[in-house]
């Protein structure tokens, strides 16, 4: 299977940034807990105006995001793997059972506690970590894995948005969020208008985030919303959508995600870290991602296959299917950033074991997914030219 040269820029950038994710985590671990833990954990709530800096990279740059998660779910249902639906049919029963398996097993222990909102948390896969560790093993995946791969951890994406707006929006101002709609609207008169012109998006975008943060509907949902107002036309390289997709690949990749993660991980991990993940909420986390990802992915992909609505690849094997949905189980991310809004009323000290949660949860399932798929797929024989 031959990958479009759109997939094979996103397939590297998201490796790369992967790479990096990991790094900065493990670097923003040790600063926490080092001797200048007061002084990094500080710099972080630093006031810039009425918002800590962690609430900017959060509410803010997380917003461009979403952005570029939009524009590569809009080129998916025109262009991509999403576009025929019979090849979009596995990718999708396998996000949703990813997605519905995760948060019953968290229910199950949870449901009646006062931490039961966080449901969403192992509902996410984090796209960076988990091509990140799937380009580890070279060129023994064959393309369909990494399509499949990337094309349900886009939809789980657009899941984990449509939870975000669902489920963690509290009170609604509800002028402010006609006003943001209205904005929309003026924006999608200028597409049908066949204005390609970025300015006028990207200004609208901003005064509609404005009033999107303002209404009480998180304000990250505006960059998904922007992206499917922005011009596609035929999709080529000199559209609207293409050279925005473009031009946000490398800055989300290599400066916002990893901000991020700086930001969220700078956890100061206490001598009595471990009694936390005896709370119902850390065991729900963890066997959500570990367990109930590959099994919820790898079951409702076979059931889709079993009642006859898609196939599985002929390059493929059912045990691949569950290594890659082991991969699934790479939250951190999207979870990390639903556990903020879960739980931002219940204090730190729950953030932060669900935090400790999802990074064990999500380095255990990046290691037996990566397990997996190394023992099932052999590695391609070298040539006489590659010696």
């Amino acid at each position: 299977m031959k990958l479009t040269n759109t997939f094979t820029d996103f397939f590297h950038s998201e490796k790369a940034g992967g790479i990096l994710l990991l790094f900065v985590t493990i670097v923003s671990l040790i600063l926490a807990n080092s001797q200048i833990q007061t002084e990094y954990i500080a710099f972080w709530e630093t006031k810039i105006g009425h918002h800590s800096i962690t609430d900017w990279i959060n509410d803010g740059l997380m917003t461009i995001f979403f952005l570029l998660i939009g524009l590569e779910l809009e080129r998916e249902m025109y262009h991509g793997e999403l576009a025929d639906i019979k090849n979009a049919i596995l990718p999708i029963f396998g996000a949703l059972g990813g997605m519905i398996l995760p948060a019953g097993i968290f229910l199950i222990l949870n449901y009646g506690t006062t931490t039961q909102n966080g449901a969403g948390i192992p509902m996410a896969t984090d796209i960076a970590f988990a091509i990140g560790v799937l380009s580890l093993l070279g060129n023994r995946i064959p393309a369909s894995l990494k399509i499949f791969l990337t094309a349900l951890a886009v939809i789980d994406d657009l899941g984990a948005i449509l939870v975000i707006a669902l489920f963690y929006t509290q009170t609604i101002a509800f002028t402010n969020l006609i006003i943001a709609f209205a904005i929309m609207g003026f924006l999608f008169i200028l597409n049908r208008r066949k204005v390609h012109n970025l300015i006028p998006y990207l200004i609208g975008g901003v005064f509609m985030w404005y009033f999107m943060l303002n209404s009480g509907v998180h304000a990250t949902i505006t960059g998904v919303l922007v992206a499917f107002v922005i011009p596609f036309g035929d999709g080529g390289e000199k559209t609207s959508s293409y050279r925005l997709q473009h031009f946000l690949h490398k800055p989300v990749a290599f400066i916002i995600l990893p901000l991020f993660a700086i930001a969220n991980t700078c956890i100061a991990i206490n001598g009595n870290w471990h009694e936390g993940l005896g709370h119902e909420n850390s065991i729900g986390i963890i066997l959500g991602l570990v367990v109930g990802k590959p099994l919820g992915i790898y079951l409702f992909s076979f059931l889709a296959v079993t009642i006859g609505i898609c196939r599985l690849p002929k390059d493929l094997k059912w045990k691949n299917i569950l290594g890659a949905g082991m991969l699934g189980g790479i939250g951190f991310t999207m979870s990390i950033f639903i556990t903020l809004l879960a739980f931002k009323n219940q204090g730190e000290e729950v953030i932060t074991y669900s935090k400790i949660a999802i990074l064990i949860a999500s380095s255990l399932s990046g290691i037996l997914g990566f397990i997996c798929l190394k023992i099932t797929f052999k590695a391609p024989k070298k040539t006489f030219k590659d010696i």
